[in-house]
């Protein structure tokens, strides 16, 4: 096993604690959990809603996999993460299918939790494989 790679990435939203935005072992790369900031503003506040915060959160995960030389493609496996599982899992579940093809799903799981940092409804983290 190589040693790991650990990945600041310049066009992913600031991390909110002390974290890598990818940490890379022999291809294997595991994307922190991202929530629905703005990569350009920190300061903005998270967007309203299920619908908003899913678009937003896979938008960062895509700029996290991109600035480690991957893209969706190359996911395996999702962890989801909602505030509100009832209320919020068919409108997450909608979103999130038309981000992956019907014959490409990554394994997953989806819990719901009491609460997420900075007041988000949604974070979602990823391992993909690169070859």
């Amino acid at each position: 096993m190589s040693s790991p790679i650990f990945h600041l990435i310049a066009d992913a939203p600031k991390p909110v604690a002390p974290y890598s935005h990818v940490v890379e072992v022999d291809g294997w790369l595991f994307v922190t959990g991202q929530l629905a900031t703005d990569p350009n503003d920190d300061n903005l506040p998270i967007p309203d809603g299920i619908e908003a915060q899913t678009h937003k959160v896979i938008d960062n995960l895509k700029r996290a996999l991109a600035g480690a030389g991957a893209g969706l493609e190359h996911v395996v496996q999702v962890r989801v993460f909602l505030t509100d599982f009832n209320r919020d899992y068919a409108t997450m579940n909608r979103i999130y299918q038309s981000y992956f093809p019907p014959d490409r799903l990554p394994a997953r799981t989806t819990v719901g939790v009491t609460a997420l940092a900075r007041g988000g409804i949604i974070e979602i983290d990823m391992i993909a494989h690169r070859s």
